[in-house]
């Protein structure tokens, strides 16, 4: 059998060609999501509000998909690294079967919540501009979320087999028929009705389905790896999905803390001003610029390691850490500067008003003080998932999120002001860092130290 690149091409351009694609494929997916807000802000500002405010939901979405996709990919690659192609293919037909699950959840929601849920941040009598914004991108958001579903599950079956170059194209291509709808949809061009905020969510859904029908094709067509046999999906090993669930479940539980963070920061700010709120939802789409790269590098890194520890290579496993983490913090390093030189031109995107730029100039630059540290700890976290050990990744989010950020940054807006909640997120970035470089080195004294 042909050996796989994973366990024979040198280190660093083994990590550079496994991440290159799947960091361009995040710049774009960052592009679509800023010009996603940049489009509705043009509407109004409580357009951009409402969907700062529906953004919780959405990023739990994401959660519940790439907790999936880790398990799979993670199970998919250690099982090719150790020369087992019927246990890889049995491993993404669970992955199909568990993302269909989580789907039919979301469904529900869509159908019958988002007007609760969009109840508990703001009302009728105080907001309902922006109430019935939030409900409209909301539910149709939920409801057509099959979409990114199986998006994200097309794009993990190429990284667990080191075809990310497909993973590129599919995402690219959802980005950019998300951009060229946007403006349509949102104003009602080419005799299309004027959707404004409800625009930019069918605008979304489109892109994913486009991008998830082009993966699935490919999959098919290019990936020779991993055989699909649909007919066998409900076949269900409840061994291999215990598994799955084990190594995916934390990175579910850590992103789906990050929708709960959202969710009270947004309650906490709405309390000073919508615009607090919208700013804070601006900030969010720019920072992806940031943080999406580091994502890229991750999932070129993370089939890496877990092939590599399936065939017990420890020093390619150090040395793809180390070159990670140097990456990642030069790629933060430059968005902080970024953001401390030039936060007004970044919020003039949003068609910032004098009072948003009055809040936003300043939280901007106290908020991306964090990027000095977040490079190392988001590449450190996916080394957790990589081995197994998924679990160190929950903690270290449920602590730097539940039990740092959200209590300062209510005692700070309580006890202080509203340019003193800003400080949460550097001060909650400090002890991650702390936290998660003592379990790294927990987890080589007594997994990595063995092989």
């Amino acid at each position: 059998m042909k050996e796989n690149k994973m366990g024979v091409m040198p280190v660093g351009k083994l990590l550079i060609t496994m991440s290159l694609p799947m960091m361009a494929s995040m710049l774009v997916q960052a592009l679509y999501n800023i010009v996603d807000s940049v489009f509705v802000s043009r509407v109004s500002e409580n357009a951009l509000t409402a969907v700062s405010l529906a953004f919780p939901i959405q990023t739990l979405i994401i959660a519940f998909a790439n907790g999936v996709g880790v398990g799979m990919n993670a199970l998919l690659s250690r099982a090719l690294g150790e020369k087992r192609p019927d246990e890889a293919n049995r491993v993404a037909r669970h992955g199909i079967l568990l993302m269909g699950a989580c789907y039919l959840i979301f469904l529900v929601f869509g159908l019958f919540l988002t007007r609760p849920f969009m109840e508990t941040q703001v009302t009728a009598a105080t907001d309902p501009e922006i109430l019935e914004y939030g409900v409209q991108y909301l539910s149709i958001a939920c409801v057509f979320s099959f979409g990114i579903f199986a998006q994200i599950l097309g794009e993990r079956l190429f990284q667990s087999t080191g075809l990310t170059v497909y993973s590129m194209v599919t995402q690219a291509t959802g980005a950019l028929i998300n951009i060229v709808l946007d403006p349509i949809m949102i104003f009602g061009l080419l005799g299309f009705p004027r959707m404004e905020a409800a625009g930019a969510a069918v605008a979304t859904v489109i892109g994913q389905i486009s991008a998830a029908t082009l993966g699935i094709v490919l999959n098919l067509l290019k990936n020779r790896e991993i055989k699909l046999e649909i007919r066998k999906v409900f076949c269900v090993n409840w061994s291999v999905v215990k598994q799955m669930l084990f190594i995916g479940v934390p990175t579910t539980v850590m992103q789906a803390i990050g929708s709960v963070m959202s969710y009270v920061m947004n309650r906490i700010l709405m309390a000073f001003s919508s615009t607090a709120a919208a700013v804070f939802g601006a900030y969010f789409k720019v920072q992806s610029f940031v943080c999406m790269p580091v994502f890229g590098l991750n999932a070129g890194m993370v089939p890496i390691i877990a092939y590599n520890y399936g065939a017990r290579s420890r020093e390619r496993i150090d040395r793809c850490v180390k070159l990670s983490v140097l990456i990642a913090e030069i790629i933060t390093a430059l968005g902080f500067a970024v953001f401390q030189l030039m936060p007004d031109r970044l919020l003039a995107l949003f068609d910032a008003s004098e009072t948003m730029l009055q809040i936003g100039v300043p939280a901007l630059r106290i908020i991306s003080i964090h990027f000095l540290m977040c490079g190392a700890c988001i590449v450190i976290g996916s080394v957790f998932q990589a081995l197994g050990n998924g679990m160190y990744s929950a903690i270290v989010s449920f602590l730097r999120q539940i039990v740092v950020l959200l209590p300062v940054a209510y005692l700070f807006s309580r006890f202080i002001d509203l340019s003193a909640v800003w400080w949460c997120f550097p001060i909650a970035e400090a002890v991650s860092l702390a936290v998660s470089l003592f379990l790294l080195r927990r987890i080589y004294k007594n997994v990595i130290d063995q092989l």
